[in-house]
């Protein structure tokens, strides 16, 4: 039996998240008491295989008391339960946008407390479980439709959840940078096919783009370097326990030169044998 733990800021997307995840044959429960978690998969593991995987919400809601969260889940390993945690993360304003636009009340909001203090006391008491988890997906820029193809990308499997996962993302430094990266490449040198008339609203997966990013010899040098690091980094990173690595690429406008780039890295690491997902976050902005 697998459990996937999702927890992450208020407003950062968890309903959406347990709804993809139901779509993925989750069976989705929110904000169980910590304490009952445990029992709850003893009942799991005695009933069907209805609850084959099963994802758990929690948040500051439970109390913000992690450790009993890290010492139950301990406990449903020994009972031979495999779990894993997924963060979802989003930057302060466009937590209050969200909040505003929804005219909720943040759960930590008090009389005199401002909704920026809230958010920032909320990120101080999720900061343990924020490291410590598996998957850190951050969905400032993310639409409802990228977060969902996000977690089908990363969820649609189960038996690759136990080999390094590595997520190659493309995007665009006038959007920021994707604040889950492990690994972090600007490949803005590269020749940039926005100034051609002909290319500028096609995008990196077009031939005609990679050629154009590709010539003169630059994204070839670029890619023998790459290549050499990752094959170096990636082994290192199995050998340390990871089960996650975020590469992203990025380019101006995450269109045409970091989306070609992050092609061809894809398609080098899917050759190593590791699970791999691409991602492009701004290819179609």
């Amino acid at each position: 039996m697998y459990f996937l733990i999702v927890s992450g800021m208020s407003g950062a997307g968890k309903s959406r998240a347990a709804a993809s995840l139901e779509d993925l044959g989750y069976y989705c429960v929110d904000n169980l008491p910590i304490a009952l978690i445990p029992r709850f998969a003893e009942i799991c593991l005695a009933a069907t295989e209805r609850y084959e995987r099963v994802a758990l919400v929690t948040d500051v809601r439970t109390g913000g008391d992690f450790q009993q969260l890290f010492d139950s889940l301990d406990s449903i390993r020994t009972m031979g339960c495999d779990y894993r945690i997924l963060f979802l993360d989003t930057d302060t304003p466009t937590l209050i946008r969200r909040f505003k636009e929804t005219r909720r009340k943040h759960p930590l909001m008090e009389k005199g407390v401002s909704m920026t203090a809230a958010i920032e006391k909320e990120r101080e008491l999720l900061s343990m479980l924020r490291n410590r988890a598996d998957f850190v997906v951050d969905t400032t820029a993310l639409s409802a439709a990228g977060l969902r193809e996000r977690l089908l990308s990363l969820f649609s499997g189960v038996d690759s959840m136990g080999a390094l996962e590595v997520i190659v993302q493309s995007f665009g430094f006038k959007y920021g940078i994707p604040a889950e990266s492990d690994l972090v490449f600007d490949v803005r040198f590269l020749p940039n096919p926005y100034y051609e008339m002909s290319l500028r609203e096609k995008n990196g997966t077009d031939p005609d783009v990679r050629d154009y990013v590709y010539q003169g010899g630059t994204a070839d040098a670029l890619m023998s370097h790459l290549t050499s690091l990752v094959d170096f980094l990636l082994p290192r990173y199995v050998a340390e326990g990871k089960s996650n690595v975020i590469i992203s690429i990025g380019c101006t406008g995450g269109k045409h030169r970091s989306v070609a780039i992050t092609e061809a890295l894809s398609q080098h690491i899917r050759g190593r044998e590791y699970g791999v997902v691409t991602m492009h976050r701004d290819y179609q902005r």
